[in-house]
């Protein structure tokens, strides 16, 4: 027989207050469960005892009351259907997040588990709802994972709204106002034990304040690429022991990211020789860049060659002439801003492939920011060859228009001053042209590493090491980076 709405109501309803419960063994107090569901304890203590009859819930009297196996599965799938109509509700018939709730009240009673079916086909087999609320498979399962909120997550760290625990259409507005839906990335600045407040910067560096209690209800965890580095470093850190300081500690190395560029320009007085070599599939590619400041530093000029083994041939690849502006230095609660304009000159054989056989344009958007011990570097940007060549077309008879953007982050941990722990991640989209056609592919770059390096007078050695690992299509690879920079004055 299928279950009354009643029935489902309190089986969702004790579902999601044993959710809560600190213990497997803890039992819903009975007046939580009436108050959850607008009743008076007498009638919901009645209620409960026909579900224990019927085997759905464990029912101890002055005790309180916990699903049995075969309740905890049509509770999921009620909260299931529930779920998924609200997602439903959002993306496709445009309503806003703040009222489908009680829509989803409604008809998560009326429809069927085949029409549900179908909405999680067409959503795409979605993971969370709205809200961030996890939704329940088919077979009543339900992913659990724990969250910080804005009252316990790290100070001054970037974070990611994961989950709004409050469904009432008053507060979904008030998390809207402030940046706070999930998906968003905030920092949380400060917390006023006294005035039981908590201070969040969100979105454009805009700052607010909000009570401890909405901050309790916004669930959060460490930014993705963050979380992952902070794995390889809490092991190394434990075994060192850091006294706390009130001043920052000088971070050692800034300006020499592998991957993801960095938002700095060179010091007056200063240049840098930065070598790189990659090896891949038995083969290696290196570059050498020097950059040099233009005065101050405010304008920077640089170049980049490459030298490319491919196997079959070996030579020189194209060359990009850089010049890069610092529109912004770091400072308290702003980024470092410096976006870079190259022109790639095409300086490699495009019949032997060692390059793309057009003039064209290079686009990078950088910010970097300090954090404590932790730097984070960000980037945007894209190449433009207008007159691409296909590799091996040694008549250049047909080119083409191609465009290629990425974006990038990293994150640095200061293990010591002059020894790094580093995680760097970019995707991009590369356009190619084999002659006949234009084809575009997706590349998902992630690469662990390490830098140090020793501080030699007025001059800087650093050395690093990564092994970037390449998601393209149905291939993974996996390579060896090398990296060495030498900063030196070149006037006293």
């Amino acid at each position: 027989m299928t279950p009354s709405h009643t029935v489902e109501n309190y089986l969702k309803a004790i579902l999601q207050a044993q959710t809560a419960l600190t213990s497997p063994d803890d039992k819903v107090p009975m007046g939580q469960l009436a108050s959850a569901l607008g009743v008076v304890p007498g009638t919901a203590t009645t209620m409960v005892k026909a579900l224990s009859e019927s085997g759905l819930v464990v029912y101890e009297p002055y005790g309180g009351v916990r699903l049995s196996a075969a309740g905890e599965k049509l509770a999921t799938l009620v909260l299931r259907r529930h779920r998924l109509i609200e997602l439903f509700l959002v993306q496709v018939m445009g309503m806003s997040w703040t009222e489908v709730h009680d829509e989803a009240e409604n008809l998560e009673h009326a429809v069927s588990d085949r029409l549900i079916d179908r909405i999680d086909e067409m959503l795409g087999h979605p993971s969370a709802d709205p809200h961030g609320d996890p939704i329940p498979g088919p077979e009543g399962t339900v992913r659990r994972e724990q969250y910080d909120t804005l009252l316990t997550c790290p100070l001054q760290t970037p974070v990611t709204v994961r989950r709004v625990s409050d469904q009432d259409s008053e507060f979904l507005r008030f998390v809207e106002r402030h940046d706070l839906k999930p998906g968003q990335t905030v920092h949380v600045e400060m917390r006023d034990d006294a005035a039981d407040s908590v201070r969040v910067r969100a979105t454009g560096d805009r700052e607010f304040t909000i009570g401890a209690r909405a901050a309790s209800k916004v669930l959060v965890s460490l930014a993705r690429a963050l979380l992952l580095l902070v794995a390889l470093v809490v092991p190394a850190r434990a075994q060192t022991t850091v006294p706390a300081q009130k001043e920052e500690k000088d971070f050692g190395i800034e300006d020499n990211s592998f991957l993801v560029e960095e938002a700095f320009n060179q010091e007056k007085g200063i240049f840098q020789n930065i070598f790189n070599a990659t090896r891949t599939d038995g083969h290696w590619g290196t570059t050498f860049t020097q950059e040099w400041p233009l005065g101050g530093v405010t304008h920077q000029f640089s170049y980049t060659l490459a030298f490319l083994d491919g196997g079959t041939h070996a030579g020189f690849g194209d060359t990009l002439i850089n010049y890069r502006y610092q529109a912004l230095t770091e400072g308290p609660g702003r980024p470092a801003f410096s976006p870079r304009l190259s022109v790639v000159i095409p300086t490699g054989r495009s019949a032997e492939g060692l390059g793309e056989g057009s003039i064209g344009l290079q686009m990078n958007l950088p910010f970097s920011k300090r954090v404590h011990d932790f730097y984070f570097h960000w980037n945007a940007g894209a190449t433009w060859l207008p007159r691409a060549r296909p590799a091996g077309d040694e008549v250049a008879s047909d080119r083409a228009d191609i465009w290629s953007p990425f974006v990038a982050g990293s994150g640095i941990f200061r293990l010591r001053e002059m020894f790094h722990l580093m995680l760097e991640s970019i995707v991009a989209s590369e356009q190619s042209f084999d002659g006949v056609s234009k084809k575009r592919e997706k590349v998902f770059v992630l690469s662990p590493g390490v830098r140090g390096g020793w501080n030699l007078g007025d001059r800087q050695l650093i050395t690093g090491l990564a092994v970037p690992i390449t998601w393209q299509a149905d291939d993974t690879d996996a390579a060896l980076f090398l990296y060495l920079s030498y900063e030196l004055p070149f006037k006293k």
